[in-house]
């Protein structure tokens, strides 16, 4: 059993940035790909962002591409999002997520956190 646990939200004006952590517990994290994707009031999940077991290979949503930066800290079992240049369409839940196996896919993973809010205002 693999669980999450996100972190970080929080309100920012729009121009600025935050970091979003996510922890990981299970046996082998060092192993798992893990990502990131959001969900706005009245709108489908949407995938931000991901990153392969060795924090080599790095994937993006459309959106996000240029202004977020994923990237992971094995021996802390975290994964972060760094978000620069914040807009207000980036408001919304930002939710942790992994399958448990090496390479990232978009289409996500069983496990997920319960999530964090980010709030961009403009």
């Amino acid at each position: 059993q693999v669980q999450v646990v996100e972190s970080g939200g929080g309100m920012v004006q729009s121009g600025g940035s935050l970091r979003l952590s996510c922890t990981a517990s299970g046996p082998s994290f060092d192993e798992y790909a893990m990502g990131w994707f959001r969900q706005a009031p009245g709108r489908e999940r949407e995938f931000v962002a991901g990153i392969n077991w060795d924090g080599d290979t790095t994937y993006y949503g459309d959106s996000v591409k240029g202004r977020f930066t994923i990237s992971r800290d094995s021996a802390k079992n975290t994964v972060f999002l760094h978000m620069n240049n914040l807009k207000s369409e980036d408001t919304a839940v930002y939710y942790c997520n992994t399958d448990g196996g090496p390479l990232w896919s978009e289409k996500g993973g069983i496990y997920w956190g319960r999530g964090t809010q980010v709030t961009v205002s403009s």
